[in-house]
């Protein structure tokens, strides 16, 4: 739904169908004519047809999601591939124009490849590395406390999608179907991992930024339990399914990747928590990004948090330039968050967006260790607070932890596209307002 949604309304935008270079308009007609093989096609073509009338009105562009939702369009690889296909020339025909500078994306950027496509996602981490290993164990869990320039490495990293990828899943090897090893034209694989110094990682940024429509990019901060591959996988997987026009940033912590090592990895991101905080302050000052997006999840919240709320402090002009804060399944102590860092976070440009549950297993886990909730808990403990969006995510994720609703249930992802895409706040989206007492929090529609 959101790649879908993302082709049309940014082709409408570019003047189709009948002002769109010749490309474009043909990608156009191609994607129209896919949804034109689905059950409900009329209804869908019609509201395609009201938003080419008012390309701007978000009423519109919500009401072609959910009629592209209500027939299963979104479920459909062809229609999905024909809407890369139409980003894909978006981009070509963006970069070429005329009156602007001609800076070219790269040339991998979103390319299909034979049956999967390619995503190029970005780097930045204190794991300590080894650049004679395999990509997938090029960084490993310890901490980067041997390298003479400073504990950040920087590079970029190609991600394959395979065609039949399903939205918001990350397809591994599967031992019950025979699957002993990656295969790019089924699973989501790390297919390189190249590191570069900072100058030119920081160029290589700024080309791609420039080269998106928005001047764009987010910063991903993964969780506990996860490997350097496994945070670069997901983020491809999210600038994927978002269908995200920009630079897909990860910032990558020594997390052991292992269930056992809870306790290590609570010690490695307080240690991380600094390099994180340079590291965002030198993003925001060398990217020239106009829309900047940070997404952290649960112990990566931890520190991406007090990383802000440190630069809010620190450098209140440079962290105005920060877009959007998205905290997702927070592992935070819901006290310290409510008391210590929100009202830090208070001057950010938008309030806070803030994923929470009452079914997730790792933050009811985390509540046993330390003895107190987390701000990622929703129920009768639902963190409401001045300056953060709480939207309760219970229900909305199929994954065995509960714990990744924020990239593995199409309706979060929806959520996030339109808070990113159209800068929709909770009133504007699909989601039912809940009053309590203590204020107002969000819930997803039924």
């Amino acid at each position: 739904m959101d790649l879908i949604t993302s082709a049309v309304v940014a082709a409408i935008g570019h003047g189709a169908p009948g002002h769109a270079p010749e490309a474009v308009a043909s990608h156009y007609e191609r994607l129209k004519q896919a949804i034109a093989r689905f059950d409900g096609a009329a209804a869908i073509l019609a509201a395609i047809a009201a938003l080419e009338a008012e390309p701007a009105n978000t009423q519109l562009q919500l009401a072609l999601s959910a009629a592209l939702s209500g027939a299963k369009v979104p479920d459909d690889m062809g229609t999905l591939f024909a809407a890369q296909g139409l980003l894909d020339a978006l981009q070509r025909s963006f970069s070429q124009a005329p009156d602007v500078e001609a800076v070219p994306a790269p040339a991998d950027k979103g390319a299909v490849v034979s049956n999967y496509a390619v995503v190029k996602v970005y780097f930045a981490t204190d794991r300590q590395r080894d650049v004679g290993k395999p990509p997938a164990q090029r960084f490993s869990g310890e901490r980067n406390i041997k390298s003479g320039n400073g504990p950040l490495s920087y590079g970029s990293c190609d991600i394959s999608i395979p065609r039949d990828h399903r939205m918001g899943q990350l397809e591994s090897p599967s031992l019950w179907r025979l699957e002993f090893r990656d295969d790019p034209a089924k699973h989501v694989v790390l297919l390189s991992a190249e590191v570069q110094d900072r100058d030119n990682f920081f160029a290589a940024l700024k080309t791609q930024i420039r080269a998106s429509a928005g001047k764009s990019t987010f910063v991903f901060v993964h969780g506990y339990n996860v490997s350097f591959e496994d945070a670069a996988r997901r983020t491809g997987q999210m600038a994927y399914d978002l269908g995200f026009d920009g630079a897909p940033v990860f910032y990558s912590w020594p997390s052991r990747g292992e269930v056992a090592g809870y306790t290590i990895d609570e010690n490695n991101i307080e240690w991380s928590t600094p390099h994180l905080t340079d590291f965002l302050a030198d993003f925001l000052a060398s990217t020239e990004a106009a829309q900047v997006y940070l997404v952290g999840h649960s112990m990566g919240s931890r520190g991406l948090a007090r990383a802000v709320a440190d630069l809010l402090a620190a450098q209140p002009q440079l962290a105005q330039k920060i877009t959007e804060i998205i905290l997702s399944a927070p592992d935070i102590d819901a006290a310290i968050f409510k008391h210590d860092i929100a009202p830090k976070l208070a001057g950010a440009r938008n309030p806070v967006t803030l994923y929470a549950s009452s079914q997730d297993l790792a933050l009811a886990a985390s509540k046993t260790v330390h003895g107190y909730a987390r701000a990622g808990d929703s129920g009768a403990g639902m963190l409401i607070v001045a300056g953060v969006e709480t939207i309760d995510a219970t229900g909305v994720d199929t994954s065995f932890m509960k714990h990744a609703y924020f990239a593995e249930k199409r309706s979060a992802l929806s959520d996030m596209f339109y808070l990113i895409r159209n800068h929709a706040r909770a009133d504007q989206r699909f989601l039912d307002p809940v009053d309590t007492v203590a204020g107002r929090y969000w819930t997803f529609k039924p």
